[in-house]
């Protein structure tokens, strides 16, 4: 069941990229999801905000992270998107509401996000393909139903985490 609330999540923020245009990024799909305007019927605007920590260790990357809503809309579910910059072992273990979607990605749903609070906390235990003294990690926002966002500075991160063992906030 939950499976299927995932795909349905997937391909929902694949249509929005779809009609966004070919070869928009995430910035690209909001422009095109949110076209109309905060003013238009049945528009929602939120700000979609993550905080969290990543730490790498002996091929193996922990990621944990919060998703938060600053309004002024809440949104009754939106995805994150972790996208790597190395692959993925073959087989993973994700969290549920996660899903691979690609060789280096995971999508997760963030569950509602209520005006002004926080969705559900996700943890990540990934491991690579292959050992590695670093990895650059991208957290952003794949979907969010269509709502405006105009504050992407608090849902894009690049965070650079080092084979240390250290967590490396966001």
């Amino acid at each position: 069941m939950r499976r299927s609330a995932v795909r349905s999540v997937v391909v929902a923020g694949l249509l929005v990229l779809a009609l966004a245009g070919a070869g928009a990024g995430p910035a690209g799909a909001w422009a095109g999801a949110g076209a109309a305007g905060p003013g238009a019927a049945g528009a929602a605007e939120a700000d979609v905000a993550y905080h969290g920590r990543v730490a790498l260790a002996d091929g193996q990357l922990r990621i944990w992270l919060v998703p938060e809503n600053e309004g002024p809309s809440e949104l009754p579910n939106a995805t994150v998107r972790v996208r790597l910059s190395v692959d993925l072992a073959d087989r993973q273990e994700l969290a549920g509401g996660c899903a691979r979607a690609g060789l280096r990605e995971v999508v997760c749903e963030t569950g509602p996000l209520p005006l002004h609070g926080r969705g559900r906390h996700i943890g990540l235990v990934l491991d690579l393909r292959e050992s590695a003294p670093e990895v650059v990690v991208r957290v952003d926002t794949w979907w969010n139903g269509g709502a405006t966002d105009r504050d992407l500075s608090n849902n894009e991160h690049v965070v650079l985490a080092l084979d240390t063992g250290d967590a490396y906030a966001f």
